[in-house]
């Protein structure tokens, strides 16, 4: 595992949902963004704002996580999801988070480099987060909402349909290649715009 990270608070860029908006995007032509993902976050990489309306159409899987977690060889299993389901329109997308544990202590850097270099992890991360409680970013106070359940722990997942409706929460301990999990993503992506 990469050397202990020094603690860095990055600032959580939180923006209120707003009106749907038509996006057109190479996978997904014509995809209207829905409230839910109507909102930006920054890039872990480069604090780039990223608006998550990009991913309009496509199925979205939305993880809190941890460089330092018994959860975090979940990346394996998240990024072998992504290379397989990618190109029929699954987006993974990661949101570190220090609120289980202190298991993220991290700079945004540091984050990126454990991710890409450890894991070669290629699905879009944002900087570190908030997901819990009354400092929980607005897209997984949403989430919570939604589904009645909030995360209890690192790698906590949230599965978002092609409409951007909240199709399911599943918890830390089910794996990216869970046999239900994989057909909820499978049934997801099947369903039209």
């Amino acid at each position: 595992m990469a050397a202990s990270l020094m603690h860095t608070a990055i600032a959580q860029s939180a923006a209120t949902p707003a009106a749907p908006t038509p996006l057109a995007t190479a996978a997904t032509p014509g995809a209207t963004c829905s409230p839910l993902m109507h909102q930006r976050f920054p890039r872990l990489q480069d604090e780039v704002p990223q608006d998550l309306c990009q991913y309009a159409g496509r199925v979205a899987l939305v993880v809190n996580t941890a460089s330092y977690c018994g959860f975090t060889t979940q990346y394996e299993g998240l990024e072998a999801l992504y290379a397989k389901y990618q190109g029929k329109g699954l987006v993974v997308l990661g949101f570190p988070s220090n609120d289980f544990g202190k298991q993220e202590p991290g700079s945004s850097k540091e984050i990126a480099d454990f991710c890409y270099n450890t894991y070669g992890v290629k699905f879009p991360m944002f900087s570190k987060t908030s997901v819990k409680g009354p400092q929980a970013n607005s897209l997984h106070a949403a989430l919570i909402k939604a589904t009645g359940k909030a995360p209890e722990w690192n790698f906590h997942k949230y599965l978002i349909d092609r409409n951007g409706q909240v199709v399911r929460s599943y918890p830390s301990q089910v794996t990216p290649d869970d046999k239900a999990l994989v057909a909820d993503i499978e049934k997801a992506l099947a369903q039209k715009l």
